[in-house]
């Protein structure tokens, strides 16, 4: 049993103040993060020693401890990456990934869950297709950073696959979900937020403008915002594309929702 006022917490202003017991409560997967302050101060190591012991995965502990010994991921996000990795390679059949993620979905913590979602992204056992059929609960998660993490997982096969990623994602953009939608786009941004950027889309951001249409009036903020930045991300690299892209809309949807977008997407040109 959770206390109440655990579960109703704020959470830490930094690393430093995170309380003993909620630290504790992280690291045995209890609880889920509820700020950045929380998620970069769990142990995944730690984290992952209880999870695995739960799951029947023991075997896998000392060969994850070395992993991490070799690796030496030093930021939350490489350890992630590395766990989420670890875990493709320690189940490399289709049915053996997809009990493993069933599993990892049903996990409190959200860390946890997240390492479904770069198992996901770093196996070669699934096609691409299968991949974005495979992320889509991780993309719609309650948890923030488990909808962060399943855009950053799914990236490199963006960036490897960017045609046959668009056609995929064009069904994402019209889903009834505002989440799922506002991975499509949070997924194909030009430049990204801690994350490689996507060569062909910063060359030429047009490739994008199509996934976009169906989100240029979308009642919610959440996926505004993200168009949006989609389009503050190209307008540094095809400022008049951006700028077209732009006018048309406030021309062909006068609606409060597009001239939100519009307004924030045309920031860094209108410092020029």
């Amino acid at each position: 049993m959770i206390p109440e006022h655990i579960q109703n917490r704020k959470g830490a202003r930094n690393t430093a103040s995170v309380p003993p017991d909620v630290l504790d409560l992280l690291n045995q997967g209890h609880i889920e993060t509820v700020n950045l302050c929380e998620w970069l101060v769990t142990d995944q190591l730690s984290l992952a020693k209880t999870v695995f012991s739960r799951r029947g995965w023991k075997k896998l502990i000392p060969p994850l401890r070395a992993r991490f010994t070799e690796a030496l991921p030093t930021t939350a996000p490489k350890k992630l990456e590395c766990i989420g990795r670890f875990l493709a390679e320690s189940f490399p059949s289709k049915p053996e990934a997809k009990a493993a993620i069933a599993l990892l979905l049903e996990e409190a913590s959200d860390i946890a869950r997240s390492w479904g979602a770069h198992l996901i992204g770093s196996g070669h056992t699934f096609t691409l297709r299968e991949k974005f059929r495979q992320i889509r609960p991780f993309a719609a998660d309650p948890n923030m950073s488990v909808r962060e993490m399943a855009w950053m997982a799914m990236r490199p096969d963006v960036n490897a696959n960017l045609s046959d990623s668009i056609a995929i994602l064009r069904a994402f953009a019209v889903d009834s979900d505002p989440r799922i939608r506002r991975f499509a786009s949070e997924l194909t941004r030009p430049r990204g937020v801690w994350c490689a950027h996507i060569k062909a889309l910063k060359e030429d951001p047009s490739l994008g403008i199509p996934l976009l249409e169906p989100m240029r009036a979308d009642p919610s903020k959440y996926v505004q915002d993200s168009v949006a930045n989609w389009l503050n991300d190209a307008s540094k690299s095809d400022a008049l594309l951006v700028s077209e892209t732009c006018s048309r809309w406030s021309e062909e949807s006068p609606t409060p929702e597009t001239a939100r977008i519009v307004r924030r997407a045309m920031r860094t040109l209108r410092k020029v």
